[in-house]
């Protein structure tokens, strides 16, 4: 019996290349998306053609507490075990501390935090003990301030605490690790990352380049499949932006 994967927003971007690459390992993947239905079908189609009935959609708004206890009832009802849970969903939006707002901090918070955490605690009874690991990406974000971004910052840097404070809590049974992305891909919209930015950023990338989505998939899978006595690390695939001050 195929392992299963349970990638939140898996639909597109570095969920989508997460999925893909864990599926040509193996996995089944139980794909969850919130507003992406369109690229999640065109996904599931594209590997279940690759292997019938390997991928299942599931979809959910992560910032609705309801809402995650019901997809985390979905999923159990639906495979009787998980391998694994990639923690990929997100919500990358500028809150300048002048003009911020409560339903903005709580919305970032929500999509970043307690989403996953209470995610990972709907689905304790269907991990499967021993070999069950839990990966939440991260960002580089949370070490290296972003001017404007203070909320998603704190809000990484709080799942960057949940991760080691969980592999302590839920060791021996389950293993829980980080992935912390730099520049991979540009944030969708102009006004997040300008032109100017853009260029200061590949400058102080030692590699001097965008990584690939890719580079995150093959670090999911590694903390998954052959780390077996690695839990409570996060690992920085930046090209050694953060090296650099």
């Amino acid at each position: 019996m195929a392992k299963v994967a349970v990638i939140t927003g898996g639909a597109r971007r570095i969920g989508r290349a997460i999925a893909s690459h864990l599926h040509s390992l193996g996995f089944d993947i139980a794909l969850h998306y919130r507003s992406s239905a369109d690229c999640a079908q065109a996904l599931r189609e594209e590997l279940c053609r690759a292997r019938p009935d390997s991928c299942q959609l599931f979809q959910a708004d992560l910032q609705d507490a309801e809402r995650v206890d019901a997809l985390a009832s979905a999923l159990l009802a639906r495979y009787r075990v998980i391998d694994l849970l990639v923690n990929n969903a997100s919500s990358f939006l500028p809150s300048p501390i002048a003009t911020s707002t409560p339903a903005l901090f709580d919305s970032l918070v929500g999509a970043n935090l307690r989403g996953p955490y209470f995610l990972i605690q709907g689905l304790l009874p269907g991990l499967r003990p021993g070999s069950a690991s839990i990966v939440n990406i991260l960002d580089v974000h949370m070490d290296i301030p972003l001017a404007h971004f203070n909320v998603y910052g704190a809000a990484k840097a709080g799942l960057a605490a949940l991760t080691r404070s969980l592999a302590v809590e839920l060791g021996p049974v389950i293993r829980v690790n980080g992935v912390a992305p730099g520049a991979i891909l540009w944030p969708e919209g102009d006004d997040s990352y300008d032109a100017a930015l853009r260029e200061h950023t590949l400058q102080q990338t030692p590699l001097q380049r965008l990584g690939e989505p890719l580079d995150i998939a093959r670090t999911v899978a590694f903390l998954a499949c052959d780390a077996p006595f690695i839990t409570g690390q996060v690992i920085t695939v930046d090209g050694g932006k953060s090296l650099v001050r």
